[in-house]
């Protein structure tokens, strides 16, 4: 089972400083994304190959749990182990959810984001790169930002099989 509340509790705890048991990356978005869900329980397959699966171990880790391109089509393409279903809009989103952002809508996505909490119905997000806590989820603030950025929302299944 996901454990939402313990991917938020780790967000929470890491927002705003690197946990010594992982590598930090100059563009750490999607490795914090990936220790939330690691920490709310998803499991991890597909070690030692990095173009297969999730998973870090070893000393090394695969593609989809460092960079936000590579995740995003784990996401969208996963049958077993860690899984997700893509929601049309932000408010469909649970606690624990994920994000992902192509800003320039060039088909690659640059940024990852967790949902750790709500202003209504619209989502709070958590992200390393630039440490964010509790920031509106549409990321307009942001210098990366553009009116062409596209965004897909993944409810992360509840169970894993």
């Amino acid at each position: 089972m996901y454990n939402r509340q313990a991917a938020v509790q780790y967000a929470n705890t890491w927002w705003n400083s690197n946990n010594p048991a992982y590598p930090i990356f100059d563009d750490d978005c999607t490795n914090y994304i990936s220790q939330c869900l690691r920490a709310g329980g998803a499991p991890m397959r597909g070690y030692p190959t990095r173009d297969k699966g999730w998973w870090i171990g070893g000393g090394t880790w695969s593609f989809s749990w460092s960079t936000s391109h590579s995740l995003r089509w784990y996401l969208d393409t996963s049958t077993v182990g860690l899984q997700a279903t893509k929601v049309a809009n932000a408010s469909d989103l649970q606690l624990g959810d994920v994000i992902s952002y192509d800003f320039q809508n060039d088909g690659r996505f640059d940024h990852t984001t967790i949902v750790t909490g709500f202003n209504g119905r619209e989502p709070l997000v958590n992200a390393h790169t630039a440490s964010s806590r509790q920031r509106d989820w549409r990321y307009t603030s942001s210098p990366a930002f553009l009116d062409e950025t596209r965004y897909i929302f993944f409810h992360i299944k509840d169970s894993f099989t």
